[in-house]
């Protein structure tokens, strides 16, 4: 019990400088790109209140909702009133609803933070994990989800991930196929959260699933995943809804996604794929999810959804997005390794009397915009203090014993050939300038 005090809460992890610097280099590298295609950043608080984020993700993502307990006077009710955020979208929908009249039309945000899933952890699976996503609201275009695809795939290769596939459907197609299985109107929504289990559980499974809890018979169930599992499913698909007007409208729509993104986003990287169900409520229009070999799950996954915005009390505008998760992808790349950013000048104190001269050094070189260290131990030794500087991965030291204190002046050590050079003190910044920028 003692050493669990000193464990994060399960689901969770420290991050440690290597740790850090990896995963900053990842999001800097999707923060590039989706600057080059004109989004603009977006930050909202880690929790909303709990009324905000229920009734967004349906019945199985409210159960997964962190939810905090209410403070103070009423910390003793065991109610909850506030909740850490599920993901980035709903916030984005509540801050459009907000302040739409102060944003651009469209208006296309990034957004990079941390999440949180009331779940159970697992391999690859946290409770408290980081988005990063892109959205555009405001336009009805299908130009959109050309862009958030494309922005996504260029974020995906930025980041490291040259292997993945982006698997496209359509909301509207699937409630098209409900309807020509005759699945009723208030079933329907139930149903796609079943089939959305299809890449985790067998299609026997499923189909159980359909019949026991979502009101299914036996026959439409079995013939409903069949038809989206086989070989032949996106014929059965495109075969099934050509009497049914919604489902023929969203195929018309992964088609156009694929004619405008498919050139752009690489060969063999996009497809259409009918047995992809979106569990999440709000999807409206085409949706996808992006998987790569080795990687368990989906990396990432996004779609339009119209009405949300509205939902939460704002215009009825319209909106898609792509939401990357970074956590398998940083995974992926293997561990951090030796990622230690190195310093420019590593500044020694040879003896209690220089102790000024050296900080004098050090702010001199950080002014002028270069990486600078003092020693801080207690050792006044030049090994140990050799020693320390190219743990820092220092480029360079500087020395100043008697010798040189009398003379004014510093040595200047070369840390990976261990040539040195003695030079003035006058003369120590132009110097190091010109070493440091060689």
């Amino acid at each position: 019990m003692a050493s669990q005090q000193f464990e994060p809460p399960s689901g969770t992890r420290d991050f440690l400088a290597a740790d850090l610097r990896q995963r900053e280099r990842v999001f800097q590298a999707a923060r590039r790109v989706f600057e080059r295609y004109g989004f603009e950043p977006l930050q909202t608080p880690a929790f909303e209140r709990l009324e905000t984020l229920t009734g967004k993700y349906g019945d199985e993502g409210d159960k997964l909702i962190f939810k905090i307990l209410k403070r103070g006077a009423h910390e003793a009710s065991g109610e909850a009133d506030m909740a850490l955020r599920y993901d980035l979208t709903v916030p984005l929908a509540r801050v459009v609803a907000a302040y739409g009249s102060q944003l651009p039309t469209p208006y296309k945000r990034y957004a990079i933070g941390p999440v949180w899933r009331a779940d159970r952890p697992g391999k690859g699976r946290f409770r408290e994990f980081t988005q990063c996503d892109v959205d555009v609201v405001g336009s009805s275009s299908p130009l959109v989800e050309a862009e958030v695809v494309c922005a996504g795939a260029d974020a995906l290769v930025a980041m490291g991930v040259e292997d993945f596939t982006i698997l496209i459907n359509s909301r509207k197609a699937l409630t098209g196929l409900m309807q020509v299985y005759g699945v009723p109107a208030d079933r329907a929504a139930g149903a796609l959260i079943t089939l959305d289990k299809l890449d985790k559980q067998r299609p026997a499974d499923v189909a159980a699933e359909l019949v026991e809890a979502r009101g299914l018979d036996q026959g439409t169930a079995e013939k409903l995943v069949s038809d989206v599992t086989a070989d032949d499913a996106t014929d059965r698909m495109r075969a099934a809804l050509k009497d049914s007007p919604e489902g023929a409208e969203g195929l018309a729509e992964v088609d156009r996604l694929l004619e405008l993104a498919g050139p752009y986003v690489g060969e063999g990287r996009i497809r259409f794929a009918p047995n992809l169900v979106r569990g999440l409520d709000y999807y409206t229009g085409a949706i996808w999810e992006v998987v790569a070999p080795g990687l368990p799950g989906s990396i990432a996954s996004g779609g339009r959804y119209d009405h949300l915005i509205q939902a939460m009390g704002g215009p009825d505008v319209t909106a898609c997005g792509f939401s990357i998760g970074v956590e398998r992808i940083i995974g992926a790349l293997g561990a951090a390794g030796d990622q230690t950013d190195h310093i420019d000048v590593a500044v020694t104190v040879m003896d209690e009397a220089y102790v000024t001269d050296a900080l004098g050094f050090a702010q001199e070189l950080r002014r002028a915009g270069w990486a600078a260290e003092v020693f801080l131990g207690a050792s006044r030794k030049l090994g140990k203090q050799l020693k320390w500087a190219a743990d820092r991965r220092a480029r360079y030291a500087l020395l100043q014993g008697a010798s040189e204190h009398a003379a004014e002046a510093v040595t200047v050590r070369d840390m990976e050939t261990g040539d040195q050079e003695r030079v003035s003190v006058g003369g120590l910044f132009t110097a190091l300038d010109s070493k440091l920028r060689m």
